[in-house]
């Protein structure tokens, strides 16, 4: 058993059996119109919620986990005498980096503070994926719980991750929309491409999907140049596009991607369906 466990909350997005396999422990978060609300990781499937999400006028709601929720995953770890890395959502876009701190603060009270660290991914999705497989390499090498936090930093260091949205309005109507605030003022129909650094951040509008859709391309090109191989697709209700830029991607890196997988309810409710997103890092950092 490695000395320290890696914890997140439920929006990496990571294929089920590899979190299981890493050992990687998850906390969820809820999602739902009023009294449908629900914990996200005991979903079955994400098509009914989408299909929803597209004719429902009213937005869905999302919270973080509750302070409860965190200690109940933590406790038992700290109980079998492993100390807890544990790594979540950025705190620009959710409260669930600053419940997670509220339950540390619990824990410290009894003592047990120093064994627990929580770190802010400054990200989400296939970004905090990587950062929770460079966590869990760390720890299955026997790394102590410093040690499994400078390489979730450094590797944080390293990430570089874009996506693309088949229109603004999810967000806008989200209230999540972050540093790309300024792009509300022209039109919606336009092609944006965001990344997250702590909060959404705007990098490029194009008019078209088909002209999105390649300087998602381009941009793999350019991370495998610099040395960031080690590298993901993420989508929603995308599919067809999602393995097309796999395909793609496969002939840039010559290798097959860290994983692949559909971005859950959390996050599909403030970027909506059609969107693609890749990012990467050195695959060393995950070693």
């Amino acid at each position: 058993m490695p000395p320290v466990a890696v914890a997140t909350d439920s929006t990496s997005y990571l294929p089920r059996a590899l979190a299981d396999g890493e050992g990687i422990h998850q906390v969820s978060l809820y999602v739902g119109w009023s009294a449908d609300r629900e914990r996200e990781l005991g979903m079955a499937g994400f098509d009914a919620f989408y299909e929803r999400l597209r004719r429902d006028p009213d937005v869905p709601t999302t919270s973080q986990p509750s302070i409860g929720d965190f200690l109940a995953a933590w406790e038992p770890l700290l109980d079998r005498g492993q100390d807890v890395v544990s790594i979540h959502l950025a705190g620009g876009i959710s409260g669930t980096c600053e419940a997670a701190r509220q339950a540390h603060g619990l824990l410290a009270e009894r003592g047990l503070g120093e064994r627990v660290e929580v770190i802010d991914s400054e990200t989400a999705c296939g970004g905090m994926g990587l950062l929770l497989l460079a966590a869990s390499a760390a720890a299955r090498a026997g790394a102590d719980k410093d040690a499994v936090a400078e390489r979730v930093r450094e590797a944080r260091r390293a990430l570089r991750i874009w996506f693309c949205l088949d229109t603004l309005e999810y967000l806008r109507r989200g209230g999540r929309i972050g540093k790309a605030q300024a792009w509300l003022g022209g039109t919606l129909k336009i092609k944006p491409i965001l990344s997250l650094e702590y909060e959404i951040v705007p990098v490029e509008r194009v008019r078209t999907a088909g002209r999105a859709f390649e300087r998602m391309v381009k941009y793999a090109g350019e991370l495998r140049d610099s040395g960031s191989d080690g590298w993901v697709v993420q989508h929603i209700q995308a599919t067809e596009q999602a393995q097309r830029l796999i395909d793609r991607c496969r002939e840039i890196f010559d290798s097959e991607p860290v994983f692949t997988s559909e971005v859950g309810p959390v996050i599909g409710t403030y970027t909506g369906p059609g969107l693609i997103g890749v990012g990467a890092l050195p695959r060393t950092l995950l070693s």
